[in-house]
């Protein structure tokens, strides 16, 4: 059924676009943000075109944030129980598997999805796993029940591309053909990229004047040429700096753009290079020290990337973590300031919420409280 306007009065707004409204009011109305307001100047409560007087909800001593964005996610593709057979993530036959969409894999009855949206995740991309170097399209999801995968899709959202860089394409292929170094994950990025751009002359010439028989298509040549067009987004799981930085390298031989690394453990060692870039760091407050590449985390790595100017943000990669993440940024948030930076909670906010909707390309559409947004 249709939601009601509602109005909620009496509330401190952290709104992600500029400084908390104390005592604010925000209106909503036929799924958009009708108003926001301080609460003396609060929106008028009766709709003018039907006469319905709001649902008004009194916030007195709570927050409203706007709704937080998971921008790493596996819920769906590996769903509760976590056992074998539900095991979906990752399709570990090649390398190189972008012709896979992590979409045809997802459970919409994972019970994880109700337990994400009571920890306050209402959008989340759901991307395949990290064992091959071209792991397949995400998708983005509004966490709102459905039947089908198809119901859940946050309409006109682009897709993204999973990569992943270091030791995992290493472990899972080493003993089977595949890279066995990283200098092997480097030839094997820049071997599909060759194939790639020409893939995307040869349509490219035949969509223009769509003479003959158009070129044989190719499922994962497709994902690569679109990312090379700029439909689709690059998110890029990568611990190290030096490898983000070959990868930084990788991106400029072939014209595409890097949208986020992911996990980025080492990116606070490149804060400044990922500013250049226009790169975004979707990291965790405190994980680390659980592999070699993962051994120079350090907890203020999320508020040293934001202090330096990068689009810093928190993700989850994990369904108990990704129903906490509002936590997981008050400790980030901690551990910056332990170091003597001076992050506002007006600056933190933004790590869950408009940094990495911007990391989708739906900042225009979600990830602050403001008159217009979802």
């Amino acid at each position: 059924f249709p939601s009601k306007p509602t109005l909620i009065r009496n509330v401190t707004i952290l709104t992600a676009a500029g400084p908390r409204i104390v005592n604010g009011a925000v209106l909503l109305k036929d799924g958009k943000i009708a108003a926001v307001a301080s609460s003396a100047d609060a929106p008028e409560i009766k709709s003018a075109e039907s006469g319905v007087t709001p649902v008004v909800i009194d916030g007195t001593g709570k927050f409203v944030t706007p709704g937080i964005v998971d921008v790493h996610s596996h819920l769906g593709v590996y769903p509760a129980p976590g056992v074998e057979s539900n095991s979906d993530g990752n399709e570990l036959v090649n390398p190189a598997t972008p012709y896979v969409w992590a979409e045809h894999s997802v459970w919409p009855q994972d019970p994880q999805f109700p337990r994400n949206l009571a920890g306050g995740v209402t959008t989340l991309q759901v991307l395949p796993g990290s064992g091959n170097l071209f792991g397949g399209r995400s998708v983005v999801l509004k966490v709102v029940p459905s039947r089908t995968v198809q119901g859940m899709k946050f309409p006109g959202a682009k897709y993204g591309l999973k990569m992943a860089c270091g030791e995992n394409p290493k472990r899972v292929y080493g003993n089977r053909g595949g890279p066995q170094t990283r200098m092997g994950n480097v030839a094997g990025y820049r071997a599909e990229w060759i194939k790639a751009e020409a893939y995307r002359r040869k349509w490219d010439a035949w969509l223009k004047n769509r003479k003959g028989d158009p070129p044989a298509r190719d499922l994962g040549l497709e994902t690569l040429a679109e990312v090379l067009r700029g439909n689709i987004l690059v998110h890029m799981h990568c611990y190290r700096a030096d490898e983000m930085a070959q990868l930084i390298d990788v991106s400029h031989e072939f014209g595409y753009k890097i949208r986020a690394f992911h996990h980025g453990v080492e990116a606070y060692k490149i804060a400044d290079l990922l500013a250049k870039e226009g790169i975004g760091a979707a990291v965790w407050a405190d994980w680390g020290v659980f592999k070699m590449e993962a051994l120079d985390a350090v907890r203020a790595n999320l508020s040293l990337l934001s202090h330096a100017g990068v689009r810093a943000m928190i993700h989850s990669d994990d369904p108990s973590g990704s129903q906490r993440l509002n936590q997981e940024v008050a400790k980030a948030l901690a551990a910056g300031r332990a170091i003597g930076l001076n992050i506002s909670e007006d600056e933190a906010v933004k790590w869950m919420t408009i940094n990495p909707a911007w990391a989708l390309d739906l900042d225009s559409r979600i990830g602050s409280i403001e008159t217009g947004k979802d």
